[in-house]
C-alpha cells in the first residue's frame, strides 16, 4: 500500500496547476499518512442542485467548478457505526483498488456517487526491499512537478452529528512496471497509484463511473524517479 506521500510545497502551485485556492495555513502538514489530515480537489456543488431552481433545459450547462476540500487520509465507509469504528478502518482505507472498486463494500458508494478527487502531492514513499531491508524511497515526476492521484471522497455523519471527511488513492497494478515492480513486500501483487496524465484533470472529475475507469492506467517509468530517503 502507499501509506505516505508529501503535500504540496509551495502552496501557490494549487492555484498554478490546478486553479484552486491553497488550503489554510499548516492546515496540512509536509507528510501525510493515514489518519493525517490532507488536501484534495473535487468538484464544487451545484448551486442550482441545492437551491432546486427551475432549469431552462435549452441553456446552457454552467462549467465545472473546482474546490480544495480537507479531510483524513483514510476513507471512512457511509456504514460505519461509530466513530471509534471509523478510527479502526480508516487505517486499512488508504488504497482503492481500481479492479474492484465499484464492487467493494468500503468504496462502492463513493464510486457510483462519482465523489471523484484529485489528490495533489509533490511525491509519495515505497519501501524496497531488494537489499533485505526495507528502504524508504521517494518517488517523483522527473521533471519535478506535482502530481495529482486519482482518489475518492466520502463523507460520514454519525448518530450525533459528527462528521468525518475523507478520502483515499486509487491504485493499479504494477507487476510489469519498469519502476515500480521493484517496491512493497517481496512475492506480493506490486501496485502503484494511479497517477493523472495533466489534460486529464477536469475529465477526471466529470466523467460517467463506467467512462472513469479509463483513467485507470500505470504512469510512464520513464516519467518517474526514485532516490532512497535519508534518514535524519
Amino acid at each position: 500500500m502507499s501509506t505516505q506521500y508529501e503535500s504540496l510545497r509551495p502552496d501557490a502551485l494549487y492555484t498554478d496547476v490546478w486553479d484552486v485556492a491553497p488550503p489554510p495555513a499548516a492546515a496540512v502538514g509536509r507528510d501525510v499518512w493515514p489518519r493525517r489530515p490532507g488536501a484534495f480537489i473535487r468538484l464544487a456543488p451545484s448551486v442550482a442542485a441545492v437551491d432546486a431552481v427551475e432549469v431552462d433545459p435549452s441553456a446552457e450547462a454552467a462549467p465545472a467548478v473546482r474546490e480544495i476540500a480537507l479531510g483524513q487520509f483514510g476513507l471512512v465507509p457511509p456504514w460505519v457505526k461509530s466513530a471509534s469504528d471509523a478510527k479502526l478502518r480508516s487505517t486499512k482505507l488508504v488504497n482503492a483498488r481500481a479492479e474492484t472498486v465499484s464492487t467493494s463494500n468500503n468504496f462502492r458508494h463513493a464510486w457510483l456517487g462519482a465523489q471523484r478527487c484529485i489528490v495533489p502531492m509533490m511525491a509519495f514513499l515505497e519501501d524496497d526491499h531488494r537489499s533485505g531491508k526495507p528502504v524508504r524511497t521517494r518517488i517523483a515526476r522527473v521533471d519535478g512537478k506535482p502530481m495529482g492521484v486519482a482518489g475518492l471522497w466520502e463523507r460520514w455523519v454519525g448518530a450525533d452529528g459528527e462528521e468525518i471527511v475523507s478520502f483515499c488513492l486509487l491504485t493499479v497494478n504494477a507487476n510489469s512496471h519498469a519502476l515500480m515492480h521493484r517496491y512493497q513486500q517481496p512475492g506480493s501483487e506490486k501496485r502503484m497509484l494511479a497517477v493523472l496524465n495533466e489534460g486529464a484533470y477536469g475529465a477526471w472529475l466529470t466523467a460517467h463511473p463506467e467512462k472513469a475507469r479509463e483513467f485507470m492506467r500505470a504512469y510512464p517509468a520513464q516519467s518517474l524517479t526514485a532516490n532512497p530517503v535519508e534518514k535524519k
